[in-house]
């Protein structure tokens, strides 16, 4: 069976980086199509990807449908690419031969690790492969509300505040306990647990990008005490952001957050 992965999205997505880390790491080829979330509504979404012109989205109306999870705007997709994703929703992956589709960031992540047979990213075996599960399971709660939470920084309120504040605190409890009796999360070996976790946290970081939005509501920015809470956490979140495989996917994206923890030292 050919190995690798079709991937169409926005771009960027740290959701999509998960997919990239793993594949740069056990060497699985992954071809990423896409374009900035504004964008995206001018593409046709399936196996296939292309940009639409305006000719196009009348030739192609059959395939429009309505926009939804932060996205207000018609998108255009057929009907194979329901089929394959039903849920509809970025990133979504395919198989080579584009017959299977693969939706939801950790899945389409283990996708990658499943084709891996050197580096033991989904673990050594059965039961190393469900401890992975049991973390990715565990992070979902945080996912889910992070990408809420950042959809409504800028009209915050206390309800959505307080279920991203213990959905952190869940989240980071356990990965700071974990961290104290392995060098990565979970195991004494990287595997998708650490990259799931560094590009999800990378992604809740950008709270930081709208702390004067959340001051003006009365709140403190979730993650302000990050530092000390958080010690092993923070200092592995760095440790990997050094990583070649790890940052020449995400490029600049942390760099704010290390120049601002700078400048308050």
């Amino acid at each position: 069976m050919e190995k690798g992965l079709k991937i169409f999205s926005y771009l960027p997505n740290p959701r999509v980086w998960k997919a990239e880390i793993a594949a740069k790491i056990a060497g699985i080829p992954v071809e990423v199509i896409g374009d900035k979330p504004a964008e995206i509504p001018n593409w046709l979404w399936d196996f296939e990807p292309k940009k639409l012109s305006d000719s196009d989205k009348e030739d192609l109306k059959q395939f429009e449908r309505t926009g939804k999870r932060g996205f207000s705007s018609a998108l255009y997709k057929t009907d194979d690419f329901i089929k394959l994703i039903p849920f509809g929703t970025v990133p979504a992956a395919f198989s080579p031969d584009g017959k299977i589709g693969i939706f939801e960031s950790n899945s389409i992540l283990r996708a990658i690790a499943r084709q891996d047979n050197t580096n033991n990213l989904y673990g050594k075996d059965n039961f190393e492969a469900s401890r992975v599960d049991s973390f990715l399971d565990s992070g979902l709660v945080f996912s889910r509300e992070h990408q809420e939470y950042l959809f409504g920084l800028k009209d915050m309120n206390e309800a959505l505040y307080q279920r991203m504040k213990s959905a952190y605190e869940f989240f980071l409890n356990g990965i700071e306990e974990s961290l104290k009796s392995t060098k990565f999360i979970g195991f004494d070996h990287l595997t998708i647990i650490d990259i799931s976790f560094f590009c999800d946290f990378s992604q809740f970081l950008r709270e930081g990008h709208y702390e004067d939005d959340l001051k003006e509501k009365g709140f403190t920015l979730v993650s302000e005490n990050f530092v000390s809470d958080y010690p092993k956490t923070y200092d592995h979140l760095m440790k990997l952001s050094k990583v070649e495989e790890f940052s020449s996917v995400i490029g600049t994206y942390l760099d704010w957050y290390k120049r601002k923890l700078q400048d308050s030292s």
